[in-house]
């Protein structure tokens, strides 16, 4: 449903599509259509967010539209919505809309940004760690291309710049990329997404022993995949690697105390293991 923004359809519109006053009372009662403002309709069944973007004269934005994208973004209590400057006469804004106004190239009845446009605002938005984590994720889900990573840091002010150097499509989830620049800010430099003979891909490997799995309930959560886990890590120690498991929770809201586990486990190097080739 998002990757084509709905638009809004004003009365003149629908009667081109040869809607009468009496069809479109007909449209409404059903459910097929649904008046937003005065004079202004979206189709039946549209997307909640895009609901509240219609009804308050704007269009899903930032964090907001990247959520609803399943892109990575830290927190999205807020409705973000974007706003032309030119627009008058807006409805009275709820309390829990955030409003970024600005220029957009999408057009005049569009209910959501141009994504490149909601990334850059996004990067504002957010801690830049976690505009990187958002950045990535966006990358590795084929949703933008490296032309269009550019765009984004060419729509934002160059202090952002050095932001773009840490970006890494291999990141698989906004933990990863997380742990990966604490990592990088202690003076390591982690490899991501690692084949490893005997055990398989692991997210992070650190100084060549330490093997950082991010987990998170979505995807550890079920008794058969710990059991999984707790293999993989069996046949890890085998080989002489350490692993370390982080609750993305932790990471997201406990960061000094994954940080401080990691320098505890990696001020304590093992000596003399051995360890297999990656492939």
């Amino acid at each position: 449903m998002l990757l084509v923004s709905p638009s809004y359809l004003r009365t003149a519109e629908l009667r081109l599509r040869g809607y009468t006053r009496a069809t479109i009372r007909h449209a409404l009662d059903r459910g097929d259509l649904i008046r937003v403002r005065r004079g202004r309709y979206v189709w039946g069944g549209v997307h909640e967010s895009h609901l509240v973007a219609a009804r308050s004269g704007g269009r899903l934005d930032c964090v907001s539209l990247l959520g609803a994208f399943g892109v990575f973004v830290l927190s999205a209590d807020d409705v973000h919505l974007q706003f032309d400057r030119t627009d008058s006469r807006l409805p009275r804004r709820h309390r829990g809309i955030r409003a970024h106004w600005r220029e957009s190239a999408c057009a005049r009845a569009d209910l959501q940004a141009d994504l490149v446009e909601a990334l850059a605002q996004a990067c504002r938005c957010q801690p830049p760690r976690v505009a990187v984590a958002s950045l990535d994720s966006a990358l590795h889900l084929g949703l933008i291309d490296g032309d269009d990573l550019d765009r984004v840091f060419d729509r934002l002010p160059r202090r952002y710049r050095p932001l773009r150097k840490l970006i890494d499509a291999r990141a698989e989830a906004g933990s990863e990329t997380l742990v990966r620049l604490m990592l990088r800010s202690m003076g390591y430099r982690p490899s991501l997404q690692i084949s490893l003979r005997g055990v398989g891909r692991v997210d992070l490997l650190v100084d060549g022993w330490l093997i950082v799995e991010c987990d998170s309930r979505a995807f550890h959560g079920d008794v058969a995949q710990q059991i999984r886990d707790r293999r993989r890590d069996l046949a890890a120690a085998e080989l002489g690697y350490v692993t370390l498991r982080i609750l993305a929770e932790d990471v997201f809201h406990r960061p000094d105390a994954v940080r401080a586990a990691l320098g505890a486990v990696l001020a304590r190097k093992p000596r003399g293991s051995s360890r297999a080739s990656s492939d």
